[in-house]
């Protein structure tokens, strides 16, 4: 069993959790606020064709909508395909979006600080499109 180095990134939006979910699950919006995923988002069957933030094609995998607040996502890129876990929780009469970034073995802390870097600024993008 192999355990990887994991951080959780948060943050706090002064908005009903459902309202944040249903902005934030439907996959055409990601380009508008998760830069750090992709743009140029395409439906291709059940998925979705984007390119990430180097201009490489990837494939990405959402989860069907939910009453959970869950927002997993798989992306494929060349060979690999990295699983990020996102929620979407009540917090008071707002919300908590989070995301559960893994470090795995080919990242060096710098590339992983990085990341974590790139998810916040998704998240605060999020938190400030909602706010308005």
């Amino acid at each position: 069993m192999t355990i990887y180095k994991s951080r959780i990134i948060t943050v706090s939006i002064d908005r009903d959790w459902r309202e944040v979910y249903d902005f934030a699950s439907i996959p055409e919006n990601f380009q508008r606020w998760a830069a750090g995923l992709g743009r140029r988002f395409e439906r291709s069957g059940e998925e979705w064709t984007a390119e990430d933030p180097d201009g490489r094609l990837i494939r990405i995998r959402f989860s069907r909508p939910n009453e959970y607040g869950v927002l997993d996502h798989i992306v494929f890129a060349e060979d690999k395909e990295t699983r990020n876990a996102v929620r979407v929780v009540a917090n008071g009469t707002g919300a908590e979006v989070m995301f559960v970034l893994l470090r795995t073995p080919d990242m060096t802390e710098a590339i992983f600080a990085a990341d974590a870097e790139a998810v916040q600024r998704d998240l605060n993008t999020l938190k400030a499109m909602l706010e308005r």
